[in-house]
């Protein structure tokens, strides 16, 4: 599977900041120090539908994370999957009427058109379920004869017991687990398991539905959470920089991928910085297919809106906040964008070094945006009215803006 191209990103002088993050598993910040190359993995979508404002900032944060580190000179080595079978896809394809293949194809293409449009770098390996099967299968074969997974009724479940770490990525109890489980596609009541909690790592063959050579596990197809371990540790290996995704990820999946992962090498941990972005809401609800509160970004495209509008909007909000989306929230960006455009067209300004090294110190600390946006604010609130003015700060400003906030101005 190909992802989409990459904008080029300007070469800043000097150099930016290691990264402070907020990392679920200790509550806490935490200062990422990669080798030369940066490692992260970002769960894709599952490619139903098109890509709504939720999935926006979320991909908009992991973007923020590559461009501090593009910017401290490392190398970035970015990895996403795409979940093009599950069962959310086959439902909605049996209630269209569509193959479920052309869907998700129909779906990815999508989502692609709108991440080039919003300039979100793309990952080096972007990867399907489907076509990660061939690693999968013996992952799920080397637990089960390991001890670690177990039969029932023709599925294969990953045993939670068997990971001595389980619970430290999302801090969560035992109740609450269930009751997310239960919730976001486990099966805690299912007769027979031997812990409620216990994920399913391959489903035997369904009437109806697609099925592929399990090897010894006979035909099926695997379960969300290996999915993502078997990319990752192909393309990453154990212990890379940080597992990211919606703060819906970290239980069950950023959990049991863990988990799975951490069996099956005895290495810890899987992640060293487990990173999670906020919700953001429509009509007080938070945005999902299920509800049909959504807002899309090919949408807005289609009615005229620039997509550097559509990401300063993202931008106004940390990224661990949960936030709705409004018509007053376009509308602001839209008009921030105009005051950029319209400070970074003089021919000269106030001088920018200062603003490049806020911009920085901002994104450093936790993607903190919104204090980055706010001094773009003050600098172009300046422009026009200090003499003595810097021939080559407007571009200089154009350039940290597309660096750093991949907003092209």
């Amino acid at each position: 599977m190909h992802a989409w191209p990459a904008s080029e990103v300007p070469a800043l002088p000097g150099k930016g900041r290691d990264l402070r993050i907020h990392d679920t598993a200790t509550g806490g910040l935490v200062t990422l120090d990669p080798g030369p190359v940066a490692r992260i993995y970002v769960c894709g979508i599952t490619p139903y539908d098109a890509t709504h404002m939720g999935h926006a900032a979320t991909y908009n944060a992991f973007d923020l994370v590559q461009r501090v580190w593009l910017d401290t000179k490392r190398q970035v080595h970015y990895v996403q999957n795409v979940t093009d079978v599950d069962d959310p896809l086959l439902e909605r394809a049996n209630r269209d009427g569509k193959d479920w293949v052309e869907l998700a194809e129909g779906e990815t293409a999508l989502f692609r058109e709108d991440m080039t449009a919003l300039r979100l770098l793309p990952p080096q390996h972007y990867i399907g379920a489907v076509e990660a099967i061939p690693g999968i299968v013996p992952l799920v074969e080397r637990l089960r004869d390991m001890g670690a997974a177990y039969e029932l009724e023709g599925d294969v479940y990953f045993s939670v017991e068997s990971d001595t770490h389980f619970g430290e990525v999302s801090g969560l109890d035992t109740a609450a687990m269930k009751l997310l489980s239960a919730e976001r596609g486990g099966d805690p009541e299912r007769v027979g398991k031997k812990n409620p909690l216990d994920p399913m790592l391959w489903m035997a063959a369904r009437d109806g539905e697609p099925s592929w050579d399990g090897g010894s596990l006979g035909r099926g197809r695997p379960g969300w959470h290996i999915e993502c371990v078997a990319i990752a540790l192909d393309h990453l290996g154990m212990g890379f920089d940080v597992q990211g995704g919606g703060s819906d990820l970290a239980f069950p999946h950023h959990e049991m991928g863990a988990s799975h992962a951490q069996a099956l090498t005895g290495e810890y941990p899987f992640a060293k910085a487990y990173v999670h972005a906020g919700m953001v809401a429509l009509d007080g609800a938070k945005m999902s297919k299920s509800k049909g509160n959504l807002v899309f970004v090919s949408k807005l495209r289609r009615d005229g809106v620039d997509p550097a509008a559509i990401r300063l909007a993202l931008l106004a909000h940390h990224y661990r906040a949960d936030w709705e989306w409004t018509d007053a929230v376009l509308a602001e960006a839209v008009e921030r964008l105009g005051r950029w455009r319209a400070a970074v067209s003089r021919p000269d300004g106030p001088s920018a070094d200062a603003l490049v090294e806020e911009i920085r110190e901002a994104l450093a600390n936790d993607l903190d945006a919104p204090t980055a946006l706010a001094a773009v604010d003050r600098w172009a609130a300046r422009q026009g009215t200090e003499g003595g003015a810097d021939e080559g700060a407007p571009g200089v400003v154009s350039r940290a803006v597309d660096a750093l906030l991949g907003v092209a101005l």
